[in-house]
C-alpha cells in the first residue's frame, strides 16, 4: 500500500503500527466493496478528527472522483438542466457517518439516560453487518467509545480503535487497534491525523485508481 509506505517514510515512529494501519485500510475497502459504511466517533479533538475523516470519504480527497456514467445519465433523464449541472458538480462518495453531530439525540441521551451511551445508541440504530466502527480515543479508555465498540461488535460490525499510550481497554476489545507510540494527548493526536489521512488515501486509491 503505497500511501502507507509513504506515511512510514515521513513518520518512522509509526513503523510499529504499519501492519495494523494496513489491516484497517483493508477492512475499510472490504466494507465499502460489500456496501457497508463507516461509523466513526471520538471526543474533543477526536470528535473533530471524526468529522475530518468523513469529509475525506464523502467527497474528493486528492482525486477528482467523477460520478459513474450510468449515474450521470440517470440524473439527466430526471431533469436535463439540473442533471447536467449536478453531473459537473457531484463527486464520487463513500458512505461515512460521524456520530458526533446529532445534537438532538445526544442531548436527549445526556438528559434522559446516560451521556456515555450517546455513541452506542447511534451504533445501535445505524450499524449493520459489513459496516465498520472506528473509535478514536487517545487513552483507549473513553467510556462512550468503549460502549459503542461493544455494541458494534454485538451487531457484527468490524471494529477499529485509534489510540495511543498502551491502547487502554480498547486495544484488546477492538478487532484491530492502531496504537500510536506517544503518551501525551496532543502528541497522540498529532500522529492520528497522518494515520487517518493515509487510510483515506488508500481507500480512495482503490476505488478511483484510474483518476487523478
Amino acid at each position: 500500500m503505497k500511501h502507507i509506505d509513504q506515511l512510514i517514510s515521513r513518520y518512522p515512529a509509526l513503523s510499529s503500527c504499519k501492519k495494523d494501519i494496513e489491516g484497517a485500510a483493508a477492512a475499510l475497502i472490504q466494507s465499502f466493496e460489500k456496501g457497508g459504511k463507516l461509523l466513526v466517533a471520538g471526543n474533543g479533538g477526536s470528535a473533530a478528527d471524526s468529522d475530518h475523516i468523513t469529509g475525506e470519504l464523502l467527497k474528493s480527497f486528492v482525486k477528482k472522483r467523477r460520478p459513474s456514467a450510468d449515474f450521470i445519465e440517470s440524473l439527466k433523464k430526471i431533469d436535463s438542466e439540473t442533471g447536467a449541472y449536478l453531473s459537473d458538480k457531484l463527486e464520487g462518495s463513500l458512505p461515512a457517518i460521524a456520530l458526533t453531530n446529532n445534537s438532538a439525540l445526544m442531548t436527549a441521551s445526556l438528559n434522559d439516560v446516560d451521556g456515555n451511551v450517546l455513541f452506542a445508541q447511534q451504533v445501535n440504530g445505524y450499524g449493520k453487518k459489513d459496516d465498520v466502527f472506528l473509535g478514536i480515543s487517545t487513552s483507549g479508555n473513553s467510556k462512550d467509545i468503549v460502549y459503542a465498540t461493544v455494541v458494534a461488535k454485538a451487531k457484527g460490525l468490524f471494529t477499529i480503535a485509534l489510540t495511543g499510550r498502551d491502547g487502554g481497554k480498547l486495544k484488546p476489545l477492538a478487532d484491530l487497534s492502531i496504537v500510536v507510540p506517544e503518551n501525551e494527548t496532543f502528541k497522540i493526536q498529532e500522529l492520528h491525523l497522518p494515520v487517518y489521512h493515509a487510510l483515506c488515501l488508500e481507500v480512495e486509491e482503490h476505488f478511483w485508481k484510474d483518476e487523478r
